[in-house]
């Protein structure tokens, strides 16, 4: 205890000394502004890109397999809506521990830990992997169970079992995604995403257009296109592109795991809460009169959001590196502008797409489904559409500070608030009670975001960055004491 006191106080005069050398303070406006700029967009540029490219792969193959029948389509959408958005949740909300602690550690000047954070996290999500194949296995009865269409249930089951290998892609790609982003080296993401989308489309219409190999090419093109990245990921980083981060496999990795785990249970219940949302507003949707109808329409319409939150999502991550960097580096001013510039500029993006989406109406849909029917109820769904990519331009971005800052805990509980007991409640009375169907659920769904966004901004705003500058150091630095704990206890031995 004496000399886990002693580490802190050291930290505290460390973190106090960096604040006073920071004379960013001193630089006349437009500067900080033009600095800060391209900082972050050296972060976000290739990470929308690539959430572009990423996103793109399950729209591509959703396009693909939308012209082979309806029924196919609203199976592939419950399937990815319901179980990979599931599984996606718990592992990318779990690596996104890596974010907070290898952007932090880079901050600090630490950067050998950052390689072993990578590895302790390829070991929890692996183990978290394994317990979601049964998921996988059995997804035909669970939505059967769930009150879904048997016909749509049981080709949903057979789309399932092919995303296996992607549950297990999703590993590598997170992981990786997290540790360059946090290095601001994620151009090499960007490449083999692109690489990853132009190989998908040309082999999915191959697969499916020309030779009508149905669920079968699609899916083994979906696979491929999966696993692309991740094999130039690993290439980058484990053949010298990170010399100073990757110093090699190290059985470092297999000690201290607890903080790891504990870190990455509160970034999964965030992102999972916030994620499991959309799936139970499909399920919902999945209960209606006129079920393929309607999850179809809802299923076109979170895509064209997902799109505009592929921008959203790279801020996100620009705010995450930023504020753990700035906070690691020990400058809480630094930190507090980051956050301004990013959250201005996304939502002055997000401000044209909603302009842009209030306009167009249904005439996107016509890309995923040839049904007048579903094109005419996603053009019903368009102004609620522009409103969620209003506020989709915020919120994401808040949820990245908290993600630098290590709030992930505490924004789990916002979310429980904000979507579980105001958002669902709100979409059930409106699309069950008034019958107002699928755009009830929306409304709900709109309902809860705003709730969590104004509730992120308050929590933000109110934040003492002063203390989150020591604390983001403590963590930092805590393996030290842990090390020295370790290695006296070994030498005693």
């Amino acid at each position: 205890m004496a000399m886990e006191g002693e580490a802190n106080e050291k930290l505290l005069k460390k973190s106090v000394a960096v604040e006073v050398g920071d004379g960013g303070e001193d630089e006349p406006l437009k500067d900080r502004i033009w600095s800060e700029a391209k900082k972050m967009w050296i972060v976000a540029g290739p990470a929308i890109f690539t959430r572009f490219s990423t996103f793109g792969i399950y729209v591509i193959s959703q396009a693909f397999i939308g012209h082979i029948g309806s029924t196919e389509l609203a199976a592939y959408s419950l399937v990815f809506t319901v179980l990979v958005r599931f599984s996606n949740g718990i592992l990318l909300g779990m690596a996104s521990a890596l974010e907070t602690l290898c952007g932090q550690a880079y901050g600090a000047k630490q950067y050998h830990m950052l390689g072993v954070y990578l590895q302790r996290s390829w070991i929890v999500l692996t183990i978290c992997s394994i317990f979601l194949v049964p998921l996988f296995i059995f997804t035909a009865p669970l939505l059967k169970a769930l009150g879904q269409d048997d016909k749509i249930a049981e080709v949903a089951g057979e789309i399932s079992l092919w995303l296996i290998p992607v549950l297990f892609a999703f590993i590598v790609s997170f992981t990786c995604q997290m540790f360059l982003q946090a290095q601001s080296k994620n151009m090499i993401i960007a490449y083999v995403a692109a690489l990853s989308s132009a190989v998908h489309l040309c082999l999915s219409w191959l697969l499916t257009v020309k030779y009508k190999f149905g669920i079968l090419g699609a899916m083994s093109s979906t696979i491929l296109a999966y696993w692309i990245p991740n094999i130039g990921q690993l290439m980058f980083v484990l053949c010298g592109g990170c010399r100073d981060t990757w110093k090699g496999f190290s059985s470092s990795a297999f000690k201290d795991l607890w903080p790891v785990i504990k870190l990455s249970l509160s970034s999964g219940a965030m992102l999972c809460l916030e994620l499991w949302y959309n799936t139970v507003l499909v399920l919902l949707t999945g209960n209606m009169e006129n079920a393929e109808v309607s999850i179809d329409a809802l299923a076109i319409c979170l895509n064209l959001v997902g799109w505009e939150m592929m921008i959203s999502f790279g801020f996100m991550g620009a705010a995450s590196v930023r504020v753990s960097n700035e906070l690691g580096r020990g400058s809480s001013r630094s930190a507090k502008f980051s956050i301004m510039i990013t959250v201005l500029t996304s939502f002055a993006i997000g401000f044209v797409l909603f302009v842009f989406f209030l306009f167009l109406r249904g005439r996107l849909a016509y890309i995923f489904t040839k049904s007048d029917e579903v094109a005419d109820a996603v053009a019903d769904l368009s102004p609620l559409l522009a409103i969620s990519i209003l506020l989709n331009s915020v919120q994401p971005v808040l949820s990245g500070v908290a993600v630098g800052a290590g709030w992930q805990s505490i924004v789990a509980y916002v979310n429980i608030i904000s979507y579980y007991l105001v958002g669902i409640p709100v979409g059930v009375a409106l699309a069950y009670f008034l019958r107002m169907q699928v755009k009830g659920v929306w409304v709900g769904m709109l309902f809860g975001t705003l709730v969590q966004t104004i509730v992120l901004i308050i929590i933000t705003y109110k934040t003492d960055w002063d203390k989150q500058v020591f604390l983001a150091r403590a963590r930092v630095n805590e393996w030290f004491v842990a090390e020295e704990a370790s290695h006296k206890t070994g030498t005693g031995a």
